[in-house]
């Protein structure tokens, strides 16, 4: 989707502080984090929001989870915190789905 800012960034058009690339998806610390370690797991192709998700995309889903917990913790991180949003009412603003790992401070709940 050529108006798609993750799209962007996974087609190496905008630069970013990588974590993680496969031919799948890409990792990549948020630029406005909410935890003191924050990083997105995005899969490359797009897809809108979790709503999107069919059962052919399950395997790339799983993909994303458990990079984001071999990444949580390579970074230290032993408790942490996947958030999805989906639609702008429950936080979503970039509409590519992404998974979000926070981690380095206690999660208070219920958030937001």
């Amino acid at each position: 989707m050529s108006d798609c800012i993750f799209c962007k960034i996974a087609a190496g058009e905008i630069p970013t502080d990588k974590l993680y690339e496969d031919d799948e998806i890409m990792a990549f610390w948020d630029l406005d984090p909410q935890a003191p370690k924050h990083f997105l797991v995005i899969p490359k192709s797009h897809l809108r929001d979790s709503s999107a998700v069919s059962k052919g995309d399950e395997a790339l889903i799983g993909s994303i989870v458990r990079t984001g917990a071999r990444l949580a913790k390579e970074n230290g991180l032993d408790d942490y915190r996947f958030v999805v949003n989906n639609g702008a009412s429950a936080g979503q603003t970039v509409f590519h789905f992404h998974l979000h790992v926070l981690g380095g401070r206690v999660m208070d709940w219920p958030p937001g």
